[in-house]
C-alpha cells in the first residue's frame, strides 16, 4: 500500500454509497482468522468514493493526496490488480455503474496505511459502493472482499465488515455478523508507532508459529474467546472500567504471541500512566497502531497530549452509542 494518506476529513454517518467507516478492534485480532469471535467498532475518519462515467475501455481509480492512479487491468501493482478485481466483481454482482461504461473512480480517505485501521478495507467498501450504489452495507462488505483478498491473502472479513456498517459489531468467521447495542458511547484514542505493518505478514507469522506450538496458540485463542464474550456483557452495560480491563488482558495474550512491538508497549504503558481504562495493539501487530480506551473526551485529550510528549502521533475518535446501523 502506498505510504502518503490524505490530509481530507471523512466522516460518515450512514450507510450511503461510496461512504466507508475506518475501524478499530477493541478484541480478538489474529484469533478471529480462527473463528474466535471479535469485537469492533467504525470511527470517525474513513473513506468516501465517487464513481463517474468516462470514455474508454478501461476504469481509473485515483486516490486524492496519494498521488495515486491505477487503471482496470493493471498486474504490476497489487493496488491495480486489487481494483481490477473490484470492477469484475461489481459487474457480476449486476447493477453496477461499470455495466454501463468505464467509470472514475475518484476516492478521499483519512486513514494511515498499514496502521491497523482498516485502511484497504474503507477503500475496497468506498470503492465498492461508489460502483454498485444499490446494494446494502452487508452486499458492499461482500463485494469488498475482492479487494481485501489481493492484499491480504486470507482476510477474516472483520475489517470489511465494520468499515460497510459502522457501529460496533461482533465478528465470527462464517456466522452472520451481530451488530452490538453500546451502553454509552466510546472515546478512543489512536496512537501510530510510525511503522507501518502488513497484516498478511502478520496473519502468516502466527499460522506459523501454530505450526511450531499449537497447544500455546490454541490456548491463547481460547483465552481471547473468554475476553470478547467478557467484553460484550462490558460494552452492552455501559462498563468502561471492565472493558478497558479486559483490553489490558488481550494485549497480554498478544504480546505472548509476539505480536506486539517495544513501541506498542511503549504506547499502550504512556496511555494508561495518562489515565487511559485500557490499551493494546490493534489490528496486525508487528507496529501500526495502538487503540487505547478514555473515560471521556477530554481524558483522550490528556492521552493524546502523553502520547504527543512522548514522540509519538494520533487522534482522538468516538463512538456513538446506537443499537444498529447500516443495511
Amino acid at each position: 500500500m502506498p505510504t502518503k494518506p490524505a490530509a481530507a476529513r471523512v466522516s460518515p454517518r450512514s450507510c450511503q454509497p461510496g461512504r466507508a467507516w475506518g475501524k478499530v478492534i477493541l478484541l480478538g485480532e489474529h484469533a478471529v482468522v480462527y473463528g474466535v469471535p471479535a469485537l469492533a467498532v467504525g470511527i470517525d475518519r474513513g473513506a468516501h468514493a465517487t464513481a463517474t462515467a468516462i470514455a474508454g475501455r478501461a476504469s481509473v481509480l485515483e486516490v486524492a493526496g496519494w498521488d495515486l492512479v491505477v487503471t482496470e487491468g493493471d498486474s504490476a501493482t497489487e493496488m491495480g490488480r486489487a481494483f481490477t478485481a473490484l470492477v469484475a466483481a461489481s459487474r457480476a454482482a449486476g447493477a453496477a455503474i461499470v455495466h454501463r461504461s468505464a467509470v472514475r473512480v475518484a476516492v478521499k480517505v483519512d486513514l494511515p496505511p498499514g496502521g491497523g485501521l482498516g485502511c484497504s478495507a474503507a477503500l475496497g467498501v468506498a470503492i465498492a459502493g461508489a460502483l454498485v450504489p444499490v446494494s446494502s452495507a452487508t452486499e458492499t462488505a461482500e463485494l469488498a472482499m475482492a479487494w481485501e483478498r489481493v492484499f491480504h491473502g486470507n482476510p477474516s472479513g472483520i475489517d470489511a465488515a465494520v468499515s460497510a456498517h459502522g457501529g460496533s459489531i461482533l465478528f465470527q468467521k462464517g456466522r452472520p455478523m451481530q451488530h452490538v447495542a453500546l451502553g454509552r458511547p466510546l472515546t478512543v484514542c489512536v496512537g501510530s508507532t510510525g511503522k507501518a505493518s502488513s497484516t498478511r505478514a502478520m496473519v502468516e507469522w502466527v499460522a506459523a508459529l501454530r505450526v511450531r506450538s499449537p497447544a500455546m496458540v490454541d490456548k491463547a485463542f481460547d483465552g481471547i474467546a473468554a475476553l470478547v464474550g467478557s467484553a460484550r456483557t462490558a460494552l452492552e452495560a455501559g462498563d468502561l472500567d471492565a472493558l478497558g480491563n479486559l483490553m489490558d488482558l488481550n494485549q497480554m495474550i498478544l504480546s505472548g504471541l509476539f505480536l506486539s512491538t517495544e513501541e506498542l508497549e511503549r504506547l499502550c504503558s504512556t496511555a494508561r500512566d495518562a489515565g487511559a481504562l485500557g490499551a493494546k495493539l490493534t489490528g496486525g501487530g508487528g507496529g501500526g497502531s495502538a487503540v487505547a480506551l478514555a473515560a471521556d473526551e477530554a481524558a483522550g485529550e490528556r492521552v493524546l497530549g502523553a502520547w504527543q510528549a512522548a514522540g509519538f502521533t494520533g487522534f482522538v475518535a468516538r463512538v456513538e452509542a446506537k443499537p444498529e446501523v447500516g443495511g
